[in-house]
């Protein structure tokens, strides 16, 4: 039943604050850098399971939320984005859970991380982030 609910080709967007409760529990738990190392499957396990509960609604939007935090997770391997986060610290984590709680999503293929990047920075920019602040030229 749960299933049907769920189409892992298109994962409907959730509400960001939903996703931010459960990426502040990473923090809480000590897993703030889990963007930068990214967390064994166990770990992940565990995060479920300690969100499950917290998470409001119906038990599709917590899981579209879940799998939205893994691949949240999961798009800061990519060096551009790790590197942003080395530069920006854990106030990135606000502006990057709004854009991952509305972005398309396939879980097989996860967050694209240049479209990820440009939304990314097209909200910093709309928060009147200095240039200098935003996501820095591609190394040569």
């Amino acid at each position: 039943m749960l299933a049907a609910a769920i189409d892992p080709s298109d994962v409907r967007p959730v509400a960001p604050e939903a996703l931010l409760l459960a990426t502040r529990h990473l923090v809480d738990s000590g897993r703030g850098l889990a963007m930068l190392k990214g967390l064994s499957e166990r770990e992940l396990r565990e995060v479920d399971a300690a969100v499950w509960d917290d998470l409001a609604g119906d038990p599709a939007e917590r899981v579209a939320t879940l799998l939205r935090l893994r691949c949240l997770i999961r798009v800061f391997g990519a060096r551009r984005l790790a590197n942003l986060f080395l530069q920006r610290g854990h106030s990135l984590i606000a502006p990057a859970v709004y854009v991952a709680a509305r972005m398309r999503l396939n879980t097989q293929w996860g967050f694209s991380p240049l479209k990820f990047e440009h939304a990314l920075q097209d909200l910093l920019a709309q928060a009147g982030e200095p240039a200098d602040r935003a996501v820095p030229p591609m190394a040569a």
